[in-house]
């Protein structure tokens, strides 16, 4: 695997946490009172995902791409599964993020409780993020830029959803755009996605390479 597309998928972490979004988050109000309405939309639709599980294309600004699997459980729990070739893992248990390195046998691991980014991850938090919906060339497309100024090294987060009335809140998050504080682009597209879905918390663990029994705690 490439630096590049390495770099991307640590990029993935934060779009990992960009996609649970919301169980508190507190969004700067649109002088525009329909725009409002669809931010209030936005913010339901992920607060209505249980569990979810859908096909996922990741696309780094070089337009390199790798795919696989996203299993999302509240509280705090995700996961990207890449497809066969690409040896790493990004996981949340629900007390800590990590990206796993099978190439390199490495565990990177970010405390939630500690982390501003991953506090989206806790309801029990209020968790202060500023959102503004931005236009979009059809109707039944909504979008939402999601960024905290205080903390521009988070970078810029894009959530695009799709109105269907089959998806909780009535919108489908189709995909998102994750822009770093080094203008690195990164796009992760949804497909086939599939809300309620039973998931047991044992999806949310990983085979340690440094130590094969070990398991996030």
């Amino acid at each position: 695997m490439t630096f590049k597309s390495k770099r991307s998928i640590r990029t993935a972490l934060a779009v990992a946490l960009a996609a649970t979004l919301p169980v508190s988050f507190a969004l700067v109000p649109s002088p525009v009172e329909a725009a409002a309405g669809d931010l209030d939309k936005a913010v339901s639709a992920l607060r209505g995902i249980s569990t979810m599980k859908a096909d996922f294309i990741q696309t780094d600004r070089n337009g390199q791409s790798v795919s696989g699997v996203m299993t999302l459980k509240r509280p705090g729990k995700i996961r990207f599964e890449y497809a066969k070739g690409v040896p790493m893992l990004v996981v949340s248990n629900g007390k800590s993020m990590y990206l796993v390195d099978y190439e390199v046998n490495q565990v990177q691991r970010w405390p939630i409780a500690n982390s501003p980014l991953g506090a989206l991850l806790d309801p029990s938090r209020d968790v202060k993020k500023y959102g503004k919906l931005l236009p979009t060339s059809h109707p039944d497309v909504v979008s939402v830029q999601v960024r905290d100024p205080k903390r521009p090294e988070f970078g810029v987060m894009t959530l695009i959803f799709a109105r269907d009335a089959s998806s909780p809140g009535g919108l489908k998050l189709t995909h998102w755009v994750a822009l770093d504080s080094q203008n690195h682009r990164t796009t992760v597209r949804l497909s086939n996605q599939r809300y309620g879905v039973s998931v047991a918390d044992s999806a949310f663990t990983f085979r340690d390479p440094r130590r094969s029994s070990r398991r996030p705690g």
